[in-house]
């Protein structure tokens, strides 16, 4: 009796472990494949969907909310900087590879080149990586409100990209499954991962 269970309960063992071996690889295929900008999988933040709290969910209560005020307790009248006050207006807009107007979604290069283009009229490139060509360097003790700050997610310099706040907070679109809100940079992924920024 005891060697029948046992031949039996085997093969469903042996069935479990496969299908969670499959869900990881799909897993981490999916988090290679969402890219920031540019060239699919070249760019994206890491971050996955469970970072994401209830405000900044893509329900559409938590999108209101996210628009209105954000988690510091900001409001977008706060903010004096166009570019800045610019990416604030598109805050809870969800995360597209490649989007680059509210209406697709944006990526964090599309949500950087469309406020730049509204509020400043530049016309800047696709990728973070060509982003970090313009402008002028600014050291981390420098930042002003409006800078553009620059993250190694991937593995490369310069593969992400966000709009600076002050005190610490920046506004980006960060990875597949988010919208675009604001995080702190004092956080230990971005602390990590910060390459420097650039003032426009």
């Amino acid at each position: 009796m005891s060697n029948i269970t046992f031949a039996t309960s085997e093969p469903r063992t042996f069935a479990h472990w496969v299908r969670s071996v499959l869900l990881a690889s799909a897993c981490v295929l999916v988090a290679v494949l969402s890219g920031c900008a540019g060239t699919k999988g070249d760019e994206g933040s890491g971050i996955n969907s469970s970072s994401i709290d209830w405000k900044n969910s893509a329900d559409p209560i938590g999108s209101f909310l996210a628009r209105s005020k954000n988690g510091a307790g900001l409001i977008v009248g706060d903010i004096n900087h166009p570019l800045a006050r610019q990416a604030l207006t598109q805050l809870g807009i969800r995360y597209r590879w490649g989007g680059k107007s509210p209406e697709t979604g944006f990526d964090c290069s599309g949500l950087v080149l469309y406020s730049a283009q509204q509020s400043l009229g530049l016309k800047l490139p696709p990728r973070s990586y060509d982003i970090a060509l313009f402008g002028i360097d600014v050291p981390r003790n420098d930042l002003q409100v409006g800078d553009l700050v620059f993250f190694n997610t991937l593995g490369r310099r310069n593969s992400h990209v966000g709009v600076y706040l002050g005190d610490d907070q920046f506004v980006h679109s960060p990875s597949a499954g988010g919208v675009v809100r604001i995080e702190d940079m004092k956080q230990a992924y971005w602390t990590k991962r910060y390459n420097g920024a650039r003032r426009l």
